[in-house]
């Protein structure tokens, strides 16, 4: 295989709704490029894109797969992308290393869910598209409809560069309007029979020609003094006012495909070569200190690795695309994510899991390697004293969150390890092992998306797991004064033990002093403050500690003991166990033995006393409140708002964006169990929400028995 030069570079990934083509679409271009020799087929699971096993028994992408193919003296570089909005942990990095998005419909449905999607998270990239329709040849595909409905979505930035002259089982024949031919193919399509516009359909063809050079005229003022003087473009004038209307999203060129019969395909990838940006003409790459790193040979060499994975025989495969300057083989490079030395000893280009060894790879240009030491997505590798990192990639939020657990203990340590393995691969699995639930938590964007992690534990790993519902990080505090002492006494012989602590306990407001009397046991007590310690909860809120001992009742060695225990009691509230938060104590008297009173005696006698005021200060059990964002088409709202009343949603306002209508709501976590699920029934999959944690208020008295009442029974159990 050639070494390509950046130039002679494109890096496309392909993107749509599940079931819109994508893998097809890519098999006939790596058979068009004759990187393979026969075209595979999704339902025989036979193609070079869907190569995993959980591809295979879904029968959809899972993966993003990295691929490449050879046309007319350029390699495409090609990664296909999961059409679910589960898999987006793929889409993110494929649309991060692209220079341009083949955005795939199917002509029976028209723009979809996931078509909206994926031009959203292009949209996020300011990634360039070229819109494919795709399954002409079904009997039920409507391109007016198709056009129509993505003119709707998209406005009118359509380019039609192709349209059909007969869709439908006889597909065979597309106008092609920027070559104002007609091109027709056999029954096992491949290269067209390029022929002239039938007299009948030259007037289409004109109008759609006339059309088309304007919309290409427009994004360059010297192409539109030429187009006002001639009132025309040649072709290549055409494709440079394509290209340039690309690369500012103002337009949308539009082609024809029949991908299962390689209908279409060879044109396509002929536009691709022609019109779509090589990485030389894309804008510098900023690094996370403000270098701007332009994609050409004469920097240094600097590397993006955007994805990992486990490959059976292999190992770890470290997939990156060359920044700057040339890869070649046996070169050292610093990882300055982790400033640690790595050599490159293989490059390869990729086809799924084939791999085709090369000896060196310019900017621009899109690999694989094996064995490296420490290299994981998101790091950065170039020459020593270069001093690249570029900025890592961002992910979406997590949607979904489960606890799980291994059925056997003796699986703990594997599952874990294995878990982290499917992290390293889709970085949307987000592990969290809480303290505070003594649970190991998965959060990611879906259902579905966890199911599939589920799926590699039963099939791959062969340890059985359950998913069981996470409990809710409440917060416990009080809601007024109470006083309360204890005293600690213990004789076994010898040295005994002794402490004695008054307390009064009341709910911390931020700017509000210590009073000057409190009433205890029915008689005002006027209080010295002596000395204040404030500790910032790491779980929120805060613990104020005032020394309000007069006459030296307790020795100031032990107020350090007595702080630990009521910080224990903190960490273990008194009502469920879950932490409590926004307390003021002031310890105002106690006893101590001149023998026996030691810190253990003062931990013990502050932990009870705490726990004893605590129960009679109107305790008061907080939840977690989240800021609800739903984006929700027009037709579904009533749907959505009613359902999210039914969360104990308080609906803070309405407002539209992106031709969808915005919900914002404050949503109680314990609510929101799976609302990803309800909200993609709810919505046939057409609405996207984020959440973000924004306060505890008080739960309402009758959740707050049913939590107490469990707990109780919890407690029994144990």
């Amino acid at each position: 295989m050639k070494v390509y030069q950046t130039k002679e570079i494109r890096n496309i990934t392909v993107i749509g709704n599940s079931g819109a083509g994508k893998t097809t679409l890519v098999e006939a271009m790596l058979f068009e490029g004759g990187v393979i020799s026969r075209r595979g087929d999704v339902k025989s699971k036979t193609t070079t894109s869907d190569y995993n096993l959980v591809e295979q028994e879904y029968g959809n992408s899972v993966h993003a797969t990295v691929l490449y193919t050879e046309f007319d003296g350029c390699k495409i570089n090609i990664i296909d992308t999961p059409g679910m909005d589960d898999f987006v942990g793929g889409v993110i990095p494929a649309l991060s290393v692209a220079a341009t998005g083949l955005l795939v419909f199917n002509a029976v449905n028209g723009v979809e869910v996931g078509t909206e999607i994926a031009n959203r998270n292009a949209d996020k990239f300011h990634k360039p598209l070229i819109f494919v329709i795709n399954h002409l040849d079904h009997e039920n595909s409507n391109w007016d409809n198709t056009i129509e409905m993505a003119k709707t979505t998209f406005g009118n930035k359509l380019a039609i560069v192709q349209y059909p002259l007969n869709p439908g089982i006889s597909y065979n024949k597309v106008i092609d309007v920027l070559k104002m031919k007609m091109l027709q193919w056999g029954p096992n399509g491949g290269a067209p029979e390029v022929l002239d516009i039938p007299a009948s359909e030259l007037a289409n063809a004109e109008e759609a020609y006339n059309q088309l050079v304007e919309m290409a005229a427009e994004n360059d003022e010297e192409l539109m003094e030429l187009f006002f003087e001639q009132g025309t473009l040649n072709e290549d004038e055409m494709r440079k006012g394509l290209k340039l209307g690309m690369l500012s999203r103002s337009l949308y060129p539009v082609f024809c495909t029949c991908a299962s019969r390689d209908m279409g395909i060879r044109r396509l990838m002929e536009f691709i070569c022609n019109v779509a940006p090589n990485p030389g003409e894309l804008a510098p790459v900023e690094t996370i200190d403000g270098k701007k790193i332009k994609m050409d040979v004469s920097g240094p060499t600097s590397l993006f690795v955007f994805k990992t994975s486990i490959e059976q025989h292999v190992g770890e495969v470290t997939y990156f695309k060359v920044i700057s300057g040339t890869l070649k083989e046996g070169m050292d490079l610093i990882n300055t994510s982790k400033n640690s030395k790595e050599r490159i000893s293989q490059i390869y280009a990729v086809a799924g899991k084939n791999r085709t060894k090369v000896p060196e790879m310019q900017a621009g240009d899109i690999g694989a390697t094996v064995k490296l030491k420490d290299v994981k997505h998101n790091h950065t590798l170039c020459e020593k004293d270069a001093d690249i990192t570029y900025p890592p990639l961002n992910y979406p939020a997590p949607r979904y969150t489960t606890a799980i657990k291994a059925v056997s203990e003796s699986d703990e340590e594997k599952m874990g390890e294995y878990m982290h393995k499917l992290a390293e691969e889709d970085p949307t699995y987000i592990i969290e092992y809480s303290k505070e639930l003594k649970q190991i938590l998965l959060h990611g964007q879906g259902e579905y998306h966890i199911n599939t992690l589920k799926w590699y534990f039963d099939n791959i790993y062969k340890i059985d797991i359950q998913f069981l519902k996470p409990k809710i990080p409440y917060r416990e505090t009080i809601t007024k004064v109470a006083p309360a002492d204890y005293r600690h006494r213990k004789q076994s012989g010898g040295s005994g033990q002794f402490g004695e602590v008054h307390m009064v306990i009341e709910p911390f407001v931020e700017g509000v002093p210590v009073p000057d009397f409190y009433k205890i046991d029915g008689k005002e007590m006027k209080i010295s403050l002596r000395g204040t310690e404030t500790t910032d909860l790491p779980w929120g809120g805060k613990l104020v500690f005032c020394n309000c001992i007069v006459g030296g009742s307790i020795d100031a060695r032990f107020h350090p003991a007595i702080l630990k225990g009521i910080m224990e009691k903190m960490e273990e509230g008194p009502l469920t166990g879950s932490y409590a938060r926004d307390i003021r104590v002031c310890v105002y008297d106690g006893k101590m033995h001149p023998v026996d009173s030691n810190e253990i005696s003062f931990r013990l006698a502050g932990r009870n006393a705490f726990s004893a005021a605590f129960k009679n200060a109107g305790p008061k059990i907080l939840e977690p409140i989240y800021d609800v964002e739903v984006l929700v088409p027009a037709d579904r709202l009533g749907d959505v708002m009613g359902d999210l009343q039914g969360r104990r949603a308080l609906i803070m306002g309405m407002s539209s964006e992106k031709g969808f209508e915005k919900i914002s709501a404050k949503v109680p976590l314990k609510d929101m169990n799976k609302y990803s699920t309800s909200l993609s029934s709810i919505t046939q999959g057409r609405a996207m929400f984020k959440m973000k944690f924004a306060n505890y208020e008080k739960v309402p008295a009758e959740i707050q028995d049913e939590l107490l009442k469990a707990y109780e029974a919890e407690q029994v159990e144990e």
